[in-house]
């Protein structure tokens, strides 16, 4: 019944609270692991936003989609503040730490991927990491298989009459969005003129605020990790700085960016 629940039950705080386990005696490492935990609850929350408002896009239901992507930036500002709160370890604090990572790495977030994946950042070799949890892989595959929510935009902008190529709406989705000068046209037709076009202009403003704070938090994760580590490699094998440095330039919605050089 109702009246049973508490609010530690309702947020099943027993287990949340319960599921911090330091593998050192170091004193930061709790702060390692709340904050990791913490940005994987933000990122779940992006997943469910994120999803629903694609699927809004694709019913050509925009106004509801609009509080969701709202919702998702917000989430992201919480992912950015949460690299301030890491960064008060030293590099002698996180020394006590890493070696008892192993080969764990956040590059291993499944969920990270999945929103880059929903984005339209997409490699399938990004998958290999995850083939040691099948269901993990197969759900990343699959999202392979469906529009990202740019393409989604786009598929919306070729029904709503704007000249959209067959080849662009029909390419293939699990690679990477490339620049296409028709999109770029489309785009730039909205936003020459936002009144006649209000609702699709604001969703192209929506996609950039989350670009934007997507990169702001990969630029957070860099400065943190540089700020911590120096240019060691990172704990799952990457490179470390200059492979975050590196994915600062990839952009999920480039039309989007070079719009504002055209008009």
């Amino acid at each position: 019944m109702a009246s049973d629940i508490t609010y530690s039950s309702y947020l099943d705080l027993d287990r949340i609270l319960a599921a911090q386990h330091p593998a050192s005696d170091a004193h930061d490492e709790m702060l390692f692991i709340i904050v990791h935990q913490a940005s994987e609850l933000w990122l779940k929350l992006c997943l469910h936003e994120l999803s629903e408002a694609r699927e809004c896009i694709r019913e050509d239901r925009l106004r509801p989609s609009f509080k969701m992507l709202a919702r998702v930036a917000r989430a992201q500002g919480q992912l950015i503040q949460s690299w301030d709160v890491l960064s008060t370890m030293t590099p002698h604090d996180y020394s006590t730490i890493r070696p008892h990572l192993g080969g764990s790495s956040g590059f291993q977030s499944a969920q990270y991927r999945m929103m880059e994946f929903l984005l339209g950042g997409r490699n399938p070799d990004m998958i290999t990491m995850h083939e040691a949890t099948p269901e993990v892989a197969e759900g990343l595959r699959a999202e392979l298989t469906r529009k990202s929510i740019y393409a989604e935009a786009i598929a919306l902008l070729a029904r709503r009459g704007f000249a959209i190529p067959e080849h662009i709406l029909s390419r293939d989705h699990g690679s990477p969005w490339e620049h296409a000068p028709a999109v770029e046209a489309a785009w730039a037709e909205i936003y020459r003129d936002p009144k006649e076009y209000w609702d699709l202009y604001e969703l192209a403003e929506k996609l950039v605020d989350l670009e934007y704070h997507f990169q702001r938090w990969r630029f957070g994760h860099l400065k943190t990790v540089e700020r911590i580590i120096g240019f060691k490699k990172g704990t799952g094998g990457t490179p470390g700085v200059p492979y975050l440095a590196g994915v600062l330039k990839a952009a999920f919605f480039p039309e989007l960016l070079s719009v504002r050089t055209a008009i």
